[in-house]
């Protein structure tokens, strides 16, 4: 009865004019147009400088720069590191996805199967708590247990490595220390599903006899598979953005071979250089390269399960 109660002023309401909806509903319309205004102030107005990548621009009027297509570009495609930077950017980002993305839903699989709640929530701020720890700390502690001198991993280990001057540890050391830091966070989205799910069918489940780990299987891992796609498709729409600050921290000029990504060679154009056309010419492309990729994984995603942005 409720149901078709509010089925009835669903359609009710979508019958009056826009006009009056306004009206009888202004304070909620009064409220959105404050983040709808921000949002056209932060995001889409900024974006008429794109045009920057086309011009020449140094300081001054940017309408006095001289227009030069697609010289920026041109400069970036033929530069010596040019690929070298893309090759690292993609390698980084497509491993760190590889192995962080289960490892949050694995967490979540396994907190949920908890019982004693207190011990629950205790896992849970243990493993939360790298999240707020700044980067610059963090790059400080993987630089003290990576000492050759004295560092955590050395003593263990019985050597004197100095593994940032390594560049085929640099990759190695980047994704798991990401993975300590974001892991725990990254599982809330997935507890908050968990939680969602009616008890109902676990009794139901153990009345049948189903262990645990068919429980998981056939209860557990379904509910989470919508959110999991979503997950991955944002993920995959930021493949070409990498951490700045950390990869900037940890970088060395023995380790550049892997370590070179294009935030950094960005900041050293654009920031240091004063070159602002030519480093918002590589910031456009790599945004064109994660639109790119936004739209094919959601197709993909789209195809296989249903579950997509649009």
């Amino acid at each position: 009865m409720k149901k078709n109660k509010a089925a009835a002023s669903s359609v009710m309401l979508r019958q009056k004019p826009i006009k009056q909806r306004i009206l009888s509903n202004w304070q909620l319309y009064l409220m959105l147009l404050i983040p709808v205004i921000l949002t056209i102030i932060y995001k889409y107005i900024p974006m008429y400088g794109i045009q920057i990548a086309f011009r020449d621009f140094k300081t001054g009027s940017m309408w006095k720069a001289e227009w030069v297509g697609l010289k920026w570009f041109k400069r970036f495609f033929t530069s010596p590191n040019c690929w070298r930077m893309i090759k690292n950017t993609l390698l980084l980002n497509f491993y760190g996805l590889l192995w962080s993305f289960p490892i949050p839903v694995i967490l979540a699989l396994m907190i949920n199967q908890l019982r004693f709640k207190r011990f629950k929530r205790i896992t849970q701020t243990v493993l939360y708590a790298p999240h707020f720890i700044s980067i610059m700390v963090v790059c400080g502690m993987i630089r003290i247990f990576l000492s050759p001198s004295g560092g955590l991993i050395n003593l263990i280990a019985g050597t004197q490595i100095d593994f940032l001057t390594e560049a085929s540890a640099f990759r190695t050391i980047f994704i798991s220390s990401g993975i300590w830091q974001d892991a725990g966070w990254g599982i809330i989205v997935y507890m908050a599903t968990l939680s969602n799910i009616d008890t109902s069918q676990y009794e139901a489940a153990k009345i049948d006899g189903a262990s645990m780990f068919q429980r998981i299987r056939h209860i557990d891992i379904p509910e989470l598979v919508p959110i999991m796609v979503l997950q991955l498709i944002m993920c995959a729409g930021g493949i070409m953005n990498v951490g700045f600050e950390k990869v900037w921290l940890l970088q060395t000029d023995l380790n550049k071979a892997t370590s070179d990504v294009i935030s950094v060679y960005v900041y050293q154009q654009g920031i240091e250089g004063a070159k602002y056309s030519y480093s918002t010419a590589i910031g456009l492309f790599n945004t064109a390269v994660n639109l790119l990729l936004l739209i094919v994984v959601n197709r993909i995603a789209k195809k296989l399960s249903d579950v997509s942005f649009v």
